[in-house]
């Protein structure tokens, strides 16, 4: 039987768009509930295999011949869905010793080879299993993975007992900033590319920064005022100063408590790191590895490294080739000795930095005759004031000679006592062989007393050989002529003005 139903157009026209509206809907919820799961990044062996080949190739760059062979080349790849790594290794000590030693140097490889995002498994085969494959035969897979609490990492610098911060103090002196550095020819590329650093820590091409130089010429002072500029700067930065030797310290320390791992992760958080006296590696290989996997892993990071050292990477001896093709790989500027104008500005503004009246003549007597480095022209300088001071004198190029000559050495020619008479004799206009005879006038016998203490203050000879080369006296008669000189020098201006003038010819042969 035949059923003939009447229905209104626009009736008809509404059920259908509702029964297509109902029929979409079921497809798609069976579409979601039955959808496969995203394929891998990596969806074959082969692919993380090759990946796989290019970390070992990376690693093998980095480590010496001994250290791939035996801790990498047996890692095997098992799998990799696209977030997370999975290696067999031999046994549990690779383990430890890679997460001990290699983790630094490991993790940014594979993220880089596999993603930001990979986390790393190891799996270790099963026990009596030959030949394991790489799915069946290996225990659960233990996961290690970047700590993210970081407030658990130990940092060195904090002593036992103390909670840990991660407010690290950048262990800079307050003095040793860029205002109170003293720029000349002798330093001036190594401050230049100092600031240029200070300005964009990481991302500039000195990185890592190699300042060398003998000691005393101001490489602590630059690579500190980097870090103080650093920090004005961008205060959102980890900045951290240390010595090498005490970086040998702390790793010996971590080293008997087993905190290797941590000492490591500790300077892997900071964004500057400035090291100095790099050549202290010499000779310790467990440090030099440890400071490569802090190395590798900032270079990696983007953050800026700044070392200083008594000689060029050339130069230095029984450090691992590695580390030195590293150091080379930004910018190596030298400090050297300062200038004549540079120790003139060092000397001005160590003066006024101590609140001393020091005439130019001085000054210029300090520049031109001290041979000594930055640290010791100040050092020097400041015993000059503090003596000038704690015996009531005035500061003088004859009291600069007769303080500092304790302290430095003089730039000076060997002084003979024939050449000081010759002096003195022209100076006071007197003969020659006025000055040799018997004639006991006080012009004479007082030329005689300066020529006397001058050849005290300016030579090596003894007394008595003083004595008998100006009139043939003795020894007792020179210390007499010498003391009668310094009383008159304290309380006559114009004879101090005439023996400084004779003086100041003596010391210019």
């Amino acid at each position: 039987m035949v059923v003939f139903l009447y229905i209104k157009k626009d009736i008809l026209q509404t059920i259908l768009e509702n029964l297509f509206a109902n029929l979409f809907t079921t497809l798609q919820y069976e579409k979601k509930q039955n959808s496969p799961i995203p394929e891998p990044m990596i969806s074959n062996v082969q692919s993380y295999s090759d990946m796989w080949q290019t970390c070992l190739d990376q690693i093998k760059a980095q480590t010496s011949s001994e250290e791939f062979e035996k801790w990498f080349r047996p890692i095997v790849p098992l799998t990799f869905d696209g977030t997370k790594l999975r290696l067999r290794v031999p046994n549990e000590s690779y383990i430890n010793q890679i997460e001990k030693n290699y983790r630094s140097l490991l993790l940014p490889i594979i993220m880089q080879c596999y993603g930001q995002q990979t986390q790393l498994f190891y799996s270790v085969p099963r026990l009596g299993a030959n030949n394991p494959s790489p799915t069946d035969n290996s225990d659960p897979a233990v996961r290690f993975t970047t700590p993210s609490d970081t407030t658990k990492i130990h940092n060195p610098f904090v002593i036992p007992g103390i909670p840990r911060r991660l407010n690290i103090d950048p262990q800079l002196s307050p003095g040793l900033t860029f205002d109170s550095f003293i720029e000349g020819e002798c330093n001036r590329l190594a401050r230049s590319a100092g600031m240029s650093v200070a300005v964009s820590p990481g991302n500039n091409p000195f990185n890592p920064l190699y300042i060398y130089g003998d000691s005393g010429l101001g490489k602590t002072h630059i690579v500190q005022a980097i870090g103080h500029e650093v920090r004005q700067r961008h205060p959102e930065l980890y900045v951290l100063y240390v010595s090498m030797n005490k970086f040998q310290a702390q790793f010996q320390t971590a080293y008997k408590r087993g905190e290797i791992t941590d000492f490591i992760h500790f300077y892997q958080m900071i964004d500057v790191l400035i090291i100095d006296d790099i050549q202290e590696l010499t000779g310790k290989p467990g440090t030099q590895n440890a400071f490569f996997n802090i190395f590798n892993h900032l270079q990696l990071a983007g953050k800026q490294l700044i070392l200083t050292s008594d000689k060029p990477p050339v130069e230095l001896k029984d450090i691992e080739q590695r580390l030195l093709t590293r150091f080379k790989w930004g910018l190596s500027a030298q400090v050297q000795t300062p200038d004549y104008e540079t120790k003139l500005k060092i000397i001005r503004a160590k003066a006024e930095k101590l609140g001393a009246q020091i005439s130019e003549e001085v000054i210029a007597y300090l520049a031109d005759n001290i041979s000594a480095n930055v640290r010791e022209i100040e050092g020097a300088l400041s015993s000059l004031v503090a003596n000038a001071s704690f015996l009531g004198r005035k500061i003088t190029t004859s009291l600069a000679k007769e303080i500092l000559k304790v302290y430095v050495k003089l730039y000076q020619k060997e002084i003979t006592i024939d050449h000081i008479i010759k002096t003195v004799c022209e100076h006071l206009s007197i003969d020659f062989d006025r000055f040799n005879s018997t004639e006991r006038t006080r012009e004479i016998a007082q030329a005689r007393q300066i020529a006397m203490y001058l050849s005290k203050q300016h030579t090596k000879a003894p007394l008595t050989t003083i004595g008998a080369s100006i009139g043939g006296r003795n020894h007792a008669t020179v210390l007499h002529s010498c003391k009668a000189v310094s009383n008159l020098l304290e309380t006559d201006k114009q004879f101090r003005r005439t023996v400084e003038e004779i003086e100041k010819k003596v010391l210019a042969q």
